[in-house]
């Protein structure tokens, strides 16, 4: 396939090397001329590199760099050219002048692709004499490492171009997902799940930004914690990303945006590429702060509430004193396994001892962390002691880190989670992509330990079921309501990723 390139900057020069090395003929232009021969450099450079590294033979780069064809002038002629892929600024009115000059000068039958990342791909069709003829194709940074390509038909696009578009994305080795025309697409509206409830939980003082990360990681498993992310993505973008998508479906409140980004984004708290955002970066920067050391009494005696055997057992297999029968001792402490819950209820509801009751979280932890949850009327004494006791270990382990925060509904971890496969969920019930595509870009663009919808599965739909309702019934919040796809699913016993019966399968046509 003949293929141009409109936009030689850091996106367009990575499809330029991923099409040419697929064995694509590829046409590289800009309106900045010197901007196509850095690129072409730029290219070079990265194909020598993988050549080194052997991922690539000499020849084959060879062939690649002659399949790269350097063009002076976007708006020349081009009888063969069979695609177009632009990936210029994201402005409306700029895309939509590139595309207007280039329907001046190509085949009718040439398909065009925008490489936007959030704006409307109708809206940008709209100006074309045929607007059918054009659809986006989101490619994400790194071209060639991120292998997930978001393939999105506008309103009017011809229902032949995505299935093209697709097939051309998976020969050259990316994966391709269907995603409707929306705001943020599917990578970046999944995405919201993980930072919009971390940022609602920091507003809320539950834990700072290092402790939120460290449970994202150790107790989830997620490579990075949502501050270290919107840091290194540069909490500019995240911000806008966030106001765009939640501005985007109406102010929906499961998207809803957090008040902290304003100010800091003004105050020039970006992240990596300012030196400071969450956390300070440079040479000069002071290293992570250390976890304050455990200095409790980890051989105090321990009740666990009802619910919690998993807890109990794992506690008596690090030879802590667990104690057993219906009532606590005048000196044990009282760990409650919270499930979208408090301990706060837990102590109203049962009639514990306020100041040695917390909760902890049972889900199944990833690295080797527990949570600690802490009530305004907890004794800090008795606290020490209880994360004592939870850092113990079985012979021959490592002790378990302990995380401690404000007692909230269902603490940070469960929080983070119910988000994720919320989103998700809410994306699969409007039908804007396949749960199978929303699991698989989600793992392939966001590098989570599993897929939203099959990480809920995990838990069980009904499980998942109950800590949602908990969330929403405990806080009031509608962020945390149950979604239709969740609740169905629950109720008749399917997976999360499973897509069930349409009504149009019914019909015989």
């Amino acid at each position: 396939m003949r293929i141009r390139i409109v936009g030689a900057g850091a996106m367009g020069r990575g499809i330029a090397q991923w099409a040419a090395s697929a064995g694509h003929t590829v046409e590289l232009c800009d309106v900045r001329t010197e901007a196509v021969a850095e690129a072409v450099d730029f290219v070079r450079s990265m194909l020598e590199r993988a050549v080194a590294k052997g991922r690539m033979t000499a020849g084959d780069r060879a062939a690649a760099l002659d399949r790269l064809v350097p063009l002076d002038d976007p708006w020349a002629p081009g009888p063969g050219v069979e695609l177009v892929v632009e990936a210029v600024r994201e402005d409306l009115d700029t895309k939509a002048e590139v595309f207007g000059k280039l329907e001046q000068v190509l085949p009718a039958s040439t398909v065009f692709a925008t490489n936007t990342s959030s704006l409307s791909v109708t809206r940008i069709a709209a100006g074309l004499g045929d607007p059918t003829r054009l659809a986006g194709l989101h490619f994400f940074n790194p071209v060639p490492l991120m292998r997930i390509v978001e393939v999105v038909p506008g309103a009017a696009t011809r229902p032949e171009i995505p299935p093209v578009l697709t097939a051309l994305v998976e020969s050259c080795g990316h994966h391709a997902v269907t995603v409707a025309d929306t705001p943020g697409f599917l990578v970046n509206h999944a995405g919201r799940g993980l930072v919009t409830e971390a940022l609602a939980l920091l507003e809320e003082s539950v834990a700072g930004p290092a402790e939120i990360d460290r449970i994202a990681r150790d107790v989830l498993g997620l490579r990075m914690g949502p501050f270290e992310l919107m840091d290194l993505t540069g909490l500019d973008v995240t911000a806008a990303v966030i106001d765009a998508i939640w501005q985007g479906f109406r102010h929906e409140d499961r998207l809803r945006p957090s008040y902290l980004t304003p100010n800091r984004v003004t105050a020039g708290l970006l992240g990596r590429k300012t030196g400071r955002g969450w956390f300070a970066y440079g040479s000069e920067a002071p290293g992570p702060a250390a976890e304050a050391p455990v200095t409790g009494d980890a051989d105090r005696p321990v009740f666990v509430t009802g619910g919690g055997e998993g807890l109990r057992e794992a506690l008596t297999a690090t030879g802590a004193s667990v104690e057993s029968g219906g009532h606590p001792s005048p000196t044990a402490l009282v760990l409650v396994p919270v499930w979208g819950t408090t301990a706060a209820a837990a102590v109203a509801a049962q009639g514990l001892p306020a100041g040695r009751t917390f909760g902890v979280d049972p889900l199944p932890v990833v690295g080797r962390r527990r949570v600690l949850a802490v009530t305004p009327a907890a004794d800090p004494a008795a606290a020490r002691d209880a994360r004592a006791v939870l850092a113990r270990a079985a012979d021959g382990e490592e002790p378990y880190a302990v995380s401690v925060v404000r007692d909230t509904a269902g603490s940070v971890a469960q929080r983070l989670l119910a988000s994720v496969v919320s989103v998700a969920a809410s994306i699969a019930e409007r039908s804007l992509a396949t749960p199978a595509d929303i699991d698989l870009a989600v793992t392939t663009g966001l590098g989570y330990p599993a897929g939203p919808l099959a990480w809920g599965d995990r838990i069980g739909a009904a499980r998942m079921l109950e800590l949602q309702q908990a969330l929403h019934v405990t806080t009031g919040d509608p962020r945390h309501r149950p979604t239709r796809w969740l609740t169905e699913r629950a109720q008749l016993g399917l997976a999360l990723t499973d897509p069930g019966t349409a009504p149009e399968a019914c019909v015989d046509r």
